[in-house]
């Protein structure tokens, strides 16, 4: 061949290639084309085995990208409270790197208690930068399961029992994290309200407690938020798995609410090849594991949308289109993150991120009760001061199961309360020991529990006040994955060693750490009592600066504490409500859940929804609206003034609730529907206008499959918890 010939031909090849190169990126490639257009244009290139291998795991937290053409991998991360340190390919287990150890953020109850959704945009925007700095796609979190039980060993990770709060509170959170371009994946839709039997339980409820109960936090997710994943949940509804269910996936998820983002299993979520590929399944994840704790039995090529997917194909058993509208799906989420032009670098461990986590925890600390004014314990108030409980120095951001955490730090109660008071001043003694966490196990600890009672009583008699640091520990059976609670009351001897203490010193605050409620038969004794949450690396830093009156604790309970645990709802009614017979469980109860059901009930809690204390007291004063009658789709203007009576700043944050005088149907006694929290100066009075629409006072009908507000009286209620109104007003509704 001719030297000349050789170069043209060289020349055309080169040629050729870089038209090749420029057409592919100007379209699927090219940021400055339109998603969908870059969406269908890849597609067109793409076979269908790597179709097919973008729908399923290749390792324990990744799946398939097409290397061929550009397309990246997708990365997923636990969890909602911190990134999770890196595992082996196909190991559960820590890959032991050094650079990994992340920040902890409160988890998600005490963000729900900071009744602040600008605490949920800084918790998001954060948690994302941490997320994007690790190159994650897809962080696995936020959870969003209603509180139905204090036994739930996973509800320290949710926002609570009430829908309102955590629509209100779920939508920052996930703006923030994906301003980073990670995407937010909200869970577990739907229905995974406890531990127990938690693969298989089905789930049977009505279409209203569905729709008012447990569906307007996802619903808003999606709708508002925008949230890029979903993650289906273990439990069966209605005789399919969550994972794999036509109802929720097809018709709600995708259907009602067009949600354009993916459907991620929960790990081992998946049981069958039909329904995963036809019921809005879109990422298979774990397969083979039972989602903590084992190894994959086969290999990821045998998912259920795996080999068996591609066979049924290639055979006709399952049509290509549904296969891509998954693999559209899973493009638009690299897309969205991987591969957009907007990602930022975002940052780890950063001194910003240490203040927001101290922020968030101080925010959502709540003062339950306060007597002889104990609290705050100022510097120099106190000689000696006895620092008493495992929790003062036990790490609490390990355990838990999924949101088990490695960090660069954790601040101590025992080390914020040294330095805030002096070494001189404290004096510490264990009290109580747990075991060594082990899944599935209670382990006890070796220690002699009576001598420790004895050691922190000796420390009691020396010291002006006590300050009792206890509660649960995410140890199984303590706020934990996979297994629910046992009982309300807290472990390891605690309230016997309480007791013990108050026959020496009566001068004692508890700080409880759990993200339960737990029975408290000492409440009466006790002068002072914090719920501190799992507040994360800066635990003990917020603990001791909400202590010693430095920030003014403002947090509200995000869920009822029952005095006993057969006051709560679900437990009233038997096992047949929870935990279910071990197939079936019916959620008797239906829409009344949390202060829903006490309030309609007339049982008393022994902390309300919505409770929390301050250092100074508030003043209401008179509710006023723009009229007294409104149509269904207008709004009330709403307006009342907060006045601070006492002698520091603080915050309150003021709910709204609206209830139904007559109606048709059961309602509850009040719902949440409004809430604002106000910081107000000593001696100021500040103005609180809050919208409310009318719309959103609707009941869902079974019947007509609708929401329907009816006409006639309502009463709207201002106040400082569920059980603390201050004011009322009453409004019409009226025919439009």
């Amino acid at each position: 061949m001719k030297k000349n010939s050789i170069i043209s031909i060289a020349l055309f090849c080169v040629v050729f290639c870089l038209s090749q190169v420029k057409a592919q990126k100007e379209i699927y490639l090219d940021v400055n084309q339109p998603i969908d257009k870059r969406i269908e244009n890849a597609l067109s290139k793409m076979t269908l085995e790597e179709k097919v291998a973008m729908c399923h795991a290749q390792s324990k937290f990744s799946s398939k990208g097409v290397p061929r053409l550009g397309i990246p991998e997708v990365w997923t991360d636990d969890g909602p409270h911190g990134l999770r340190e890196e595992v082996f390919w196909d190991e559960w287990s820590g890959a032991k790197w050094t650079n990994d150890s992340c920040t902890a953020f409160p988890a998600l109850t005490c963000l729900a208690a900071s009744f602040n959704p600008q605490m949920s945009l800084l918790y998001g925007k954060s948690i994302g930068e941490e997320a994007r700095y690790r190159n994650k796609t897809v962080l696995l979190g936020p959870g969003v399961n209603i509180y139905r039980t204090p036994l739930n060993g996973r509800n320290f990770e949710y926002m609570g029992e009430d829908p309102y709060l955590s629509s209100r509170m779920v939508v920052p959170y996930i703006q923030g994290v994906q301003q980073n371009g990670v995407a937010a994946c909200v869970k577990h839709f739907a229905l995974n309200n406890q531990e127990v039997n938690r693969m298989t339980i089905n789930v049977e409820v009505s279409d209203r407690a569905l729709r008012e109960i447990y569906l307007p936090a996802f619903k808003a997710a999606v709708e508002e938020g925008k949230a890029w994943s979903i993650m289906g949940s273990y439990n069966q509804f209605r005789g399919e798995h969550c994972c794999h269910n036509d109802l929720l996936l097809n018709k709600i998820l995708k259907g009602e609410w067009a949600f354009d983002g993916v459907v991620i299993s929960d790990w081992g979520g998946v049981h069958n090849s039909d329904q995963a590929v036809n019921n809005g399944l879109d990422l298979e994840m774990g397969t083979s594991t039972n989602g903590l704790t084992s190894k994959a039995t086969s290999t990821y090529a045998e998912y259920y949308l795996a080999n068996p997917f591609l066979k049924g194909l290639k055979t006709g058993k399952y049509s290509e289109q549904v296969l891509n509208d998954k693999v559209r799906r899973i493009l638009k989420l690299i897309f969205r993150t991987t591969m957009s032009a907007d990602r930022p670098f975002g940052k780890f461990v950063s001194p910003e991120h240490s203040d927001a986590a101290r922020q968030i925890a101080e925010q959502g600390i709540v003062l339950l009760k306060n007597n002889k004014q104990l609290l705050p314990v100022q510097a120099g108030k106190y000689k000696k001061i006895a620092v008493i409980g495992e929790n003062a120095t036990r790490s609490l951001t390990i355990g838990g199961g999924s949101s088990s955490l490695k960090v660069a730090y954790e601040v101590s109660p025992l080390q914020a309360f040294t330095t805030k008071y002096g070494a001189d001043h404290i004096v510490y003694s264990k009290g109580y020991a747990s075991g060594k966490s082990e899944y599935g196990k209670e382990a006890a600890s070796k220690l002699n529990a009576d001598s420790l009672i004895s050691a922190a009583v000796e420390a009691a008699k020396i010291a002006d006040i006590v300050l009792f640091v206890g509660g649960l520990n995410k140890n199984h059976f303590q706020d934990c994955e996979g297994g629910d609670r046992k009982s309300m009351d807290m472990p390891f001897g605690q309230d016997k060693l309480i007791a013990a203490l108050l026959t020496v010193n009566k001068n004692i605050v508890v700080i409880l750490n759990s993200g339960n409620a737990v029975a408290m038969p000492w409440v009466n004794e006790v002068p002072s009592i914090i719920q501190g949450w799992y507040l994360g690396s800066e635990a003990g830093t917020a603990i001791a600066n909400v202590i010693s009156g430095d920030v003014n604790p403002s947090g509200k309970l995000p869920f009822s504490f029952p005095k006993k645990l057969e006051d709560n709802a679900a437990q009233s009614f038997g096992k047949e409500s929870y935990p279910g017979d071990g197939v079936n469980e019916n959620y008797k109860e239906d829409i009344l859940v949390g202060y829903r059901w006490f309030d309609t009930k007339k049982i008393s809690p022994l902390f309300a929804f919505g409770h929390g204390l301050s250092y100074t007291t508030f003043e209401y004063g008179k509710l006023t609206t723009d009229k007294i009658s409104y149509a269904s789709n207008e709004t009330v203007k709403l307006s009342f003034t907060i006045k601070n009576t006492g002698k520091v700043k603080g915050a309150e944050a003021a709910q709204v609730y609206i209830s139904d005088v007559k109606s048709t149907v059961l309602r509850p006694l009040k719902e949440l529907k409004a809430f604002s929290k106000v910081q107000i100066e000593a001696g100021e009075s500040k103005q609180v206008e809050i919208n409310l629409p009318v719309k959103d006072w609707a009941f869902f009908n079974d019947k007509t499959q609708s929401w329907v507000v009816e006409p006639g009286k309502f009463i709207i209620m201002v106040g400082s918890s569920s059980a603390d109104i201050r004011q009322t007003l009453p409004v019409n509704v009226i025919n439009e």
